[in-house]
């Protein structure tokens, strides 16, 4: 198991919601009412692309600065 630590981009938009995308991840993009929601949505998002790839047999992108690969289970906190 191997756990993927992916760097966010978030941007808040002029009508108050949150926009949020992983620029590793070519195209997966998230929003919500709140940053909190906005990284929630991308999370499952994120775990929906990742586990897409793997069942392709693509590999998942490791840019660097962009993307960190641990090579055990791990649990990312974010405060």
């Amino acid at each position: 198991m191997k756990t993927y630590l992916f760097q966010v981009e978030l941007q808040q938009e002029a009508d108050g919601r949150w926009s949020v995308w992983i620029p590793a991840l070519k195209g997966l993009a998230s929003w919500g009412h709140t940053k909190e929601e906005a990284l929630r949505n991308i999370q499952d998002a994120a775990e929906a692309y990742v586990e897409d790839l793997v069942e392709a047999g693509e590999t998942i992108p490791l840019e660097a600065g962009k993307v960190e690969l641990i090579e055990r289970p791990a649990v990312a906190v974010t405060v």
